[in-house]
């Protein structure tokens, strides 16, 4: 159930201080005997406001005679002072959409008033219609907007000082948060509020103390609800909108307490207070919580009865919460009391609006967006133009200052694009030497294979000799140095076609056939998509190759088999590199025993050209090794994949 908000309305303040303490009647007599239309003005708008505790028709009554005689006289301040009681009024009664209307006209009265005239008269009744405007975006649930002029409102009060009125917006926007169920938020502003109304002993505490009580009772603190609910009863006394909400609240406390009849009286004794000053809205609300007990109670016929009236006024009000509310609570009834067709009907009734309740709302925001929008684009277009004009003589002032400032402006200038200049010049050579670094540490890298290849080979050719002799030694000599021009041709290239990288492997392949008298076969495949153009850096794949051959297939002693291939995934360049023979686990665990001791460099080499190739091409260029296994887990060789970024010999 949406329940009324306690708000105090913060533009209710008299016109002066003569006037707060009369009462309407005697305003009313002095009204009669008055012969000057000015003077009526100022009472017609004095009785007005003085009528807002007690009377919402007789706050519009009165209003409507000022709007009358201000638009007559062409007195724009009391004009704005008269919609901001019309909007009151309309508060009072429920009519909100006419509410902000009105409050919405004095704000736009006062806007342009203050530009002409920026008394404190004025800024304080232009900080009463935006704390207007935020009193009636809270009631309609739209808190955005509310935060937003009870922001303005309270910039305008602080610059004043206006301790009274600054408590009263301390109120109000502690209602807001009550009202998005932020209790501890609301208790900080409402506790500020309380403190400033106890200073000035402000009447309006007795709504303060309600809300802070209110706050307690949502966050089940009832010790606390009933202190303070009890604190409040001396204060709302003389304020029956106050006081019908405050019996609003003690019944809901009674009713969460376990005390249903205690509540029910305080519900009575709220409407006795709502229809004394003709506040449908409150009315309805109490029908609806009384509905809601004796539904509970399962006393259906008194349920329908204040389900009806709450429905009845509700329908006044336009107020689709409570009708959506009603219809429920009558299909609910109806439907205890067997009466199926009735509880039917209530119950299309009820869906109906429930579906409907959020599109309804939005509707009706868009459209009195809109027309405030046309409205205020009406009435300001005069002023927009004069403001127009205003600027279009300060841009000719401020291009009499340009003008001498634009001679330094410009050497500053070029000052500026010379340094910008210079500075890019710098980063570009920086960039280049970088780019001129990586490269030349990628060849020393290179450089420290080919000693390593060289060695492994002249080792190789020794062993030869010794086991093999003389002539195979020549002949295995012969195939060494055709390799060794290939690898002194390639190594003073960073990159050479993937041809030659083919090539030179198929003559170090040879070579070790040759060197373990053909203990495995080989085969080298390059996919038909790879193009003739592609580079690979030199000696990278050799390293691996070699290490298939000595640690892989040669320890397990009869024919062994090697595979290379070359192939395109993903946009990178993919070497696979297969061997038959002990795998990785059992190389590992023959080096371990062996007692001769062998440091390999080629790895940590290729490792390091590897991550200089990752940052020049800016691809990842990486190097992995697999263990294969039979179905049986039986190791059956080693698998190594080097994957490099796609490059292109120039």
């Amino acid at each position: 159930m949406k329940t009324k908000l306690i708000l105090l309305i913060v533009l209710l303040v008299s016109l002066s201080s003569t006037s707060q303490n009369k009462t309407t009647d005697s305003l009313i007599a002095i009204l009669s005997d008055t012969q000057s239309e000015v003077e009526k003005l100022e009472l017609f708008n004095t009785i007005s406001n003085a009528y807002k505790t007690s009377s919402g028709k007789d706050v519009i009554i009165y209003a409507n005679k000022a709007i009358a005689l201000a638009t007559k006289l062409q007195n724009h301040s009391a004009l704005g002072t008269a919609y901001v009681n019309l909007g009151n009024g309309n508060i009072i009664i429920g009519d909100y959409n006419t509410s902000v209307a009105s409050f919405l006209e004095a704000k736009s009265i006062f806007e342009i008033l203050i530009k002409e005239n920026p008394s404190n008269d004025l800024k304080k009744k232009l900080a009463r219609a935006y704390g207007s405007i935020g009193i009636v975006s809270s009631e309609q649930s739209n808190y955005a907007r509310a935060f937003e002029y009870y922001i303005k409102s309270i910039t305008i009060y602080e610059a004043l000082e206006d301790v009274n009125m600054l408590s009263r917006l301390y109120n109000n926007v502690g209602v807001a948060y009550q009202s998005q169920e932020d209790y501890n938020k609301a208790l900080e502003y409402f506790n500020k509020a309380k403190q400033t109304q106890l200073q000035l002993e402000d009447p309006n505490i007795g709504i303060t103390l309600t809300n802070i009580a209110n706050c307690y009772l949502k966050l089940r603190a009832f010790p606390k609800a009933l202190s303070v609910f009890n604190n409040a009863e001396t204060y709302v006394k003389n304020n029956p909108r106050a006081l019908g909400e405050w019996h609003n609240s003690m019944g809901t406390y009674y009713l969460k307490t376990n005390k249903p009849e205690l509540a029910m009286q305080h519900w009575d004794q709220a409407i006795v207070a709502f229809k004394s000053i003709d506040d449908k809205f409150g009315v309805a609300d109490t029908y609806l919580f009384k509905s809601e007990l004796f539904l509970n109670k399962k006393q259906y016929n008194k349920a329908v009865t204040n389900a009806n009236l709450a429905l009845d006024l509700a329908k006044q009000t336009n107020v689709l919460e409570q009708i959506t509310l009603s219809e429920k609570l009558l299909s609910q009834a109806f439907e205890n009391q067997n009466k199926f067709a009735e509880a039917l009907q209530h119950q299309k009734e009820y869906t109906l609006l429930q579906d409907s309740l959020v599109n309804i709302k939005s509707v009706k925001k868009g459209v009195q967006a809109q027309m405030n929008f046309e409205y205020e684009k009406d009435k300001n277009t005069e002023r927009l133009e004069q403001e127009k004009q205003e600027l279009l003589q300060k841009e000719e002032n401020k291009i009499k200052t340009i003008k001498y400032s634009f001679a330094v402006f410009s050497l500053l200038l070029l000052a500026g694009l010379g340094f910008l200049y210079y500075n890019r010049k710098q980063l570009k050579k920086r960039l280049t030497l970088e780019k001129e670094l990586a490269e030349y540490e990628q060849k020393a890298l290179h450089l420290q294979m080919n000693p390593h290849f060289i060695f492994n080979c002249l080792g190789a050719i020794s062993g030869f000799i010794i086991n093999n002799g003389t002539d195979h030694a020549i002949k295995y000599l012969s195939k060494f140095s055709k390799l060794m021009r290939l690898t002194l041709e390639y190594s003073k290239e960073s990159l050479i076609p993937i041809g030659k990288e083919i090539e030179s492997l198929q003559n170090y392949l040879e070579l070790e056939q040759l060197r373990f008298n053909n203990a495995f076969t080989y085969t080298i495949t390059k996919d038909d998509t790879i193009e003739d153009a592609v580079a690979i850096p030199p000696l990278l794949i050799q390293p691996i190759v070699e290490n298939a051959i000595i640690h892989g297939v040669i320890p397990k002693k009869y024919n062994g088999r090697i595979t290379v291939g070359f192939s395109l995934q993903n946009q990178q360049l993919i070497c696979t590199i297969v061997d038959d023979g002990v795998g990785i686990d059992q190389s590992v665990k023959q080096k371990k025993q062996s007692v001769q001791i062998h440091k390999s460099m080629a790895l940590d080499i290729i490792n390091k050209r590897l991550t200089m190739i990752t940052e020049k091409a800016n691809q990842k260029a990486s190097i992995k090794s697999f263990q294969l296994y039979s179905a049986n887990q039986v190791s059956e060789g080693t698998k190594v994949v080097i994957s490099l970024p796609i490059q292109y010999i120039d």
